[in-house]
């Protein structure tokens, strides 16, 4: 469905144009930078071109389309061996238009770390090293992390009434239609997904987050690594949030009943949709809650280096 895209309404020569167009940019980009690294201009470039692509990459080029590959790909290894799915079917879901964005959503992952590895404050003093930043608050920690789970658990909860059997915020078509042909029990299984997705959240404001525990094999009572948490959430926090994006770019341009049509009307089936319109609070939250995390982490290294 070319609505689904941002450059879906562009012809093919004209979007595979702006790609190489890009894709060039950033090789300059990258030359330059692998030559100054963060000595001027490279800093200037981080800033300018870097951050852009990241944000591009990550977050209005893919679409609720990898999420869906990304969460029905958990289902899949679960059930699979219950022989409950097909992962033939699944790599049939597989499309090029996911692994392109697939490729996208690597392309700004490490744009993402380039802005991060060059970037400088754009002016004033720089902050004291070792100095605990704003984000090592326990308290924002905790605020972020709240919120980057009670979305997922809205939207689970929505997933599990309709295979319990309450049709919540459906009409008693589409409801039918759902069971029918087990469209419910497969909207539980992402349920199961995402509350899962939310347990693991709240190890960015736990000890449990930071330590590994005691009972666990081979290494509990070792620290955590911090990529092992801050990388998993990122992704994730881009991917539900170029979702969303995309959910509320069908909404602003009146495109959302169209492209989900097989929904019937959105007002009188709202719980379907209603809750993808959280998610770029979501993704907010969680890549906030992942920087505070590795904020409050670096400052406790900091401290135990001073006092060293």
């Amino acid at each position: 469905v070319p609505a689904l895209s941002v450059l879906g309404a562009l012809p093919a020569a004209t979007g595979a144009g702006l790609i190489l167009l890009v894709g060039g940019l950033g090789l300059v980009v990258a030359a330059v930078l692998g030559r100054v690294g963060s000595r001027p201009p490279g800093w200037q470039l981080a800033r300018v071109v870097a951050a852009p692509l990241a944000i591009l990459l990550l977050l209005v080029i893919p679409d609720y389309r990898l999420l869906a590959a990304v969460a029905y790909g958990f289902v899949v290894v679960v059930a699979a061996p219950l022989g409950l799915v097909s992962p033939a079917d699944y790599l049939v879901a597989l499309t090029p238009v996911v692994v392109a964005e697939a490729l996208a959503l690597v392309g700004g992952l490490a744009w993402a770390i380039v802005a991060v590895a060059h970037w400088r404050p754009a002016g004033g003093p720089s902050p004291t090293p070792g100095a605990p930043p704003r984000l090592a608050s326990p308290r924002t920690g905790r605020l972020l992390t709240g919120l980057a789970v009670a979305v997922p658990l809205v939207y689970a909860a929505t997933r599990w009434a309709w295979a319990l059997g309450f049709p919540l915020g459906l009409s008693e078509d589409l409801y039918r239609f759902g069971q029918q042909i087990g469209l419910w029990a497969a909207g539980a299984a992402l349920g199961v997904v995402a509350a899962l997705g939310a347990i693991l959240t709240l190890g960015l404001a736990m000890p449990w987050g930071e330590r590994f525990p005691r009972r666990l094999p081979g290494v509990g009572g070792r620290s955590v690594p911090v990529a092992l948490a801050v990388v998993p959430a990122v992704v994730v926090a881009a991917l539900v949030t170029s979702a969303g994006l995309m959910f509320w770019r069908l909404v602003v341009t009146g495109t959302l009943d169209e492209v989900f049509s097989w929904l019937g009307p959105a007002d009188r089936n709202w719980a379907a949709l209603a809750p993808e319109l959280l998610w770029p609070i979501w993704g907010a939250a969680l890549a906030g809650s992942a920087a505070a995390y590795a904020a409050r982490r670096r400052s406790r290294r900091a401290e135990t280096t001073t006092v060293d």
